[in-house]
């Protein structure tokens, strides 16, 4: 990092689509397609994932047709474009700064296909100048949100005055197939959702400081998570153990980068964890033990919103920082596609 150059997020902003449906629900809709009630040992995978709520870019009903990925992906352009631009505006008032004053917009997706990209869709509408900096980020997935934070990051400090918008917008729902009852197929309709964030990140500022951010890939770890493309569109790759590969091989990681900078758990409040699900969270908390409560921040976002992929660990940042009532920093965790680990420090 420059010496004496320090990156603050000046604000923060989540949101999600309208569409709200409760974990219920979808074992009632989804009950209702395998004869009239879903198999008790299916109904267990949903009752068991820790969630409650979540949201949805499409009413429930359209979910229930055969994918078609061109009228899938449409929806996603239309829908995602209204996130951004909504949850950009809230981000740059909360900053003070108007839409002319965004000097580069990194936007990080991977639940759909935009060519030209979402930001550079948004530019004119929503009010930036035209010779505003466009990143767009496909394939960060889950970790997208710590690794645009690292990329959006890296650039403010490269360009002391400019202001970063940091966008992540996914969504997972619309890779939902219905009649795909493969455990692979259980897990994503139990599991994930849809939402996004926006964060203005800017050298000039008092805000909570972005300090280092890390990111570590395994090989041949591809089966883990990703993106498998066919005649339906974006096929959901989940493979192995993901709470037990974070017990061996993702601790030995946080390990490192805590002794890195130079810190203890003990020196550390209450992490924002990107929540990849129940049991992922079991084996995070068992890392972070010096918490006698856990991670209940992180545990309450996966109940109300579900995994809604790279904006969710900036919901959890969110209310950690609000919450935050000490001067302890914030360790940042996610996981994703590569099969990829980041690790970041905020110090509010």
């Amino acid at each position: 990092m420059t010496a004496n150059i320090e990156a603050h997020i000046l604000s923060l902003a989540t949101g999600v689509p309208e569409n709200h449906i409760s974990q219920d629900e979808v074992i009632e809709r989804l009950g209702q397609n395998m004869g009239g009630e879903m198999p008790r040992h299916l109904r267990s995978i949903y009752n068991n994932s820790g969630i409650d709520n979540r949201y949805l870019a499409q009413p429930a009903d359209e979910y229930m047709a055969p994918a078609e990925w061109p009228k899938r992906n449409a929806s996603y352009l239309i829908e995602a474009d209204k996130l951004i631009i909504q949850l950009s505006a809230k981000a740059m008032t909360k900053a003070g700064l108007e839409a002319a004053q965004i000097d580069t917009i990194v936007c990080v997706s991977s639940t759909g296909v935009a060519t030209p990209s979402l930001p550079t869709q948004m530019l004119r509408k929503a009010g930036f100048a035209d010779t505003t900096q466009v990143i767009p980020l496909f394939g960060y997935g889950c970790a997208g949100g710590v690794l645009g934070m690292q990329v959006a990051r890296d650039i403010a400090i490269a360009r002391p005055d400019a202001n970063i918008l940091l966008l992540c917008v996914e969504l997972c729902s619309l890779a939902f197939r219905m009649g795909d009852n493969s455990k692979k197929g259980i897990v994503s309709t139990a599991l994930f959702a849809d939402g996004a964030s926006a964060m203005v990140i800017s050298t000039h500022g008092d805000g909570p400081r972005i300090g280092n951010i890390i990111q570590k890939t395994w090989p041949d770890t591809r089966d883990m998570m990703g993106w498998d493309i066919d005649e339906a569109g974006l096929g959901l790759i989940l493979a192995r153990d993901i709470p037990s590969f974070v017990t061996r091989e993702f601790v030995p990681v946080l390990d490192a980068f805590l002794s890195a900078n130079h810190l203890n758990k003990a020196d550390l409040q209450e992490p924002a964890c990107h929540p990849g699900g129940a049991k992922v969270i079991d084996a995070l908390e068992a890392y972070f033990d010096h918490l006698p409560d856990g991670l209940p921040l992180t545990r309450s976002i996966l109940r109300g919103y579900g995994n809604m992929s790279s904006p969710t660990v900036h919901f959890v940042l969110e209310k950690a920082l609000e919450n935050n009532e000490t001067d302890k920093p914030i360790v940042i965790t996610a996981l994703g596609p590569g099969f990829t680990g980041a690790v970041g420090l905020v110090h509010p």
